[in-house]
């Protein structure tokens, strides 16, 4: 399961704020919502987030195994 745990920590440790991600980089409310709930979001979405917060992938989202994943 992909996760966005460490997005939270990064943001809080960051200038920034979900107000300036939504108002100041147009990052919509769904994605902010997407991240809260730890839904799917698109690679290009991740990128935009690592660019902001100038972060690698690894302080936005992490996997975690889970049993509830999907079957292969």
């Amino acid at each position: 399961m992909i996760g966005y745990g460490p997005f939270w920590k990064t943001l809080k440790n960051s200038n920034e704020t979900t107000y300036t991600l939504i108002n100041k980089y147009h990052i919509s409310s769904a994605t902010i919502d997407k991240l809260r709930k730890n839904k799917p979001l698109t690679t290009t979405t991740l990128n935009d987030l690592c660019r902001i917060l100038n972060c690698p992938l690894d302080e936005i989202a992490e996997y975690t195994f889970s049993e509830k994943d999907q079957q292969l």
